[in-house]
C-alpha cells in the first residue's frame, strides 16, 4: 500500500516531498565517485517492479553520467561548413544505457537486471542500476529469476538486452518494427 504513494511521488518530483529530499541528496552525491553501491534502491516501489528483491545475490549500484556533450569540436584544418561535422549528431545510447554499462564494467561477476532514474541536475543524471549475482545459490534457486543464471545472458547490456537497450532498438513495443509480409 506505501508503493502506491511512494511511485505517486516520484511520477512529478518538482510538486512533492521529492523535490526537497533531492535536492539535500544531490548535494551529497555530486562528492561521491561516480559508481556506488547503495545499501538499499532509493525508489523501492521502482525497484520492486524491475525484478529486484532484499536478498543476497541482489545489488543496487548508483551512477553518474555527465548530461550532454553531443557537440563536436570544430577541424582546425579548412573546410567547408557543411562538412565541419560539429552540429546535427545524436547519440546513438541513451544516458541510461550509457550508465549501466559502465556499471556491469565495474561489477564483471554480475549482470545488470534493469535500471531506473534516481535524479538530474544542470550537469549530470544519476540512475539505479539493479544487479544479479548469477552465481549466488540463492539466485540459483528462485524460480523468478533464475533465467538470469543461463550462460546466454552473459554481458546482456552490452548486447542491447535490457529494458533501456530494448528502447534503443525500437523493440519495446509489439507495434513496433516491420509488419508483417504475406
Amino acid at each position: 500500500m506505501a508503493y502506491k504513494y511512494v511511485s505517486k511521488a516520484w511520477k512529478r518530483p518538482q510538486q512533492s516531498y521529492v523535490k526537497d529530499l533531492m535536492w539535500h541528496r544531490l548535494i551529497d552525491w555530486r562528492k561521491q565517485p561516480s559508481i556506488v553501491r547503495v545499501e538499499k534502491p532509493t525508489r523501492l516501489d521502482r525497484a520492486r517492479g524491475l525484478g529486484y528483491k532484499a536478498k543476497q545475490g541482489f545489488v543496487a549500484a548508483r551512477v553518474r553520467v555527465r548530461r550532454g556533450g553531443l557537440k563536436r569540436l570544430r577541424p582546425k584544418a579548412g573546410r567547408r561548413p557543411k562538412r565541419m561535422g560539429t552540429v546535427k549528431y545524436k547519440l546513438g545510447k541513451s544516458l541510461q544505457l550509457v550508465g549501466e554499462e559502465r556499471v556491469a564494467r565495474r561489477f564483471p561477476n554480475l549482470e545488470v537486471l534493469n535500471s531506473y532514474w534516481v535524479g538530474e541536475d544542470g550537469l549530470f543524471k544519476w540512475f539505479e542500476v539493479i544487479l544479479v549475482d548469477p552465481a549466488h545459490p540463492s539466485v540459483r534457486s528462485d524460480k523468478d529469476i533464475n533465467w538470469i543464471c543461463q550462460k546466454t545472458q552473459r554481458g546482456r547490456v552490452h548486447r542491447g538486452l535490457t529494458s533501456s537497450g530494448k528502447k534503443i532498438r525500437g523493440l519495446r513495443h509489439k507495434g513496433s518494427g516491420a509488419e508483417k509480409v504475406r
